[in-house]
């Protein structure tokens, strides 16, 4: 008896050896895969510029930036235009954040309005031309649909088009800009002309 209990108390003292031996449990969470934007960094940037044409005489400005590990790209909007003899005057600002379409390819824009409504957009980028055609969101507009389309025109300039279309009617073009990348780097002055030798 007093043997059985003794050879217990060795194995007690050798299991608890063990198991202060072995490494704790990790757990880990297996992270999706970073969305690849790089068919799309032309728009990153600070943009500014005003409509023209027939739009309603206006101002925009945009911030398009990665964010969050560059796992979404987030959209900054300022948006205002005079009234015109068929359209009220327009002011909104708008967030938007953009990723990977979890559901196939693509992406996918959530744009939230200040004005209360918010939208789901997917992008199609083809060539130096990103489309955002709207997919209903959690509160869209009644009966309006809307479109929006970056045009890349050069180096630091871009042509952004607002398109709308009301209920059970075709687009139209509400708007489009010329923007300017904000900020852009001055050319650096010229040298002063070098001073003659004195004696």
């Amino acid at each position: 008896m007093r043997t059985a209990i003794i050879l217990g108390m060795l194995l007690c003292g050798a299991g608890a050896v063990f198991a202060k031996d072995k490494p704790p449990v990790v757990h880990r969470i297996p992270l999706p895969p970073r969305p690849d934007f790089s068919d799309l960094e032309w728009i990153f940037g600070d943009w500014e510029g005003r409509t023209g044409g027939r739009s309603p005489a206006g101002e925009i400005r945009l911030s398009i930036a990665l964010d969050m590990d560059k796992r979404y790209v987030i959209f900054h909007g300022e948006e205002k235009l005079d009234a015109t003899p068929d359209l009220a005057e327009y002011k909104e600002s708008w967030l938007g954040v953009m990723t990977q379409d979890p559901a196939g390819a693509g992406f996918i824009l959530r744009v939230f309005s200040d004005t209360g409504f918010m939208t789901r957009y997917r992008a199609t980028v083809v060539a130096g031309t990103v489309t955002f055609n709207q997919e209903g969101g959690e509160q869209p507009p009644p009966g309006w649909l809307f479109r929006r389309i970056f045009q890349r025109t050069d180096v630091g300039e871009i042509l952004l088009t607002l398109q709308a279309a009301p209920p059970q009617k075709p687009f139209f073009d509400y708007y489009s800009a010329n923007l300017t990348r904000a900020g852009a780097a001055a050319a650096p002055p010229s040298p002063a002309p070098a001073k003659p030798a004195t004696e």
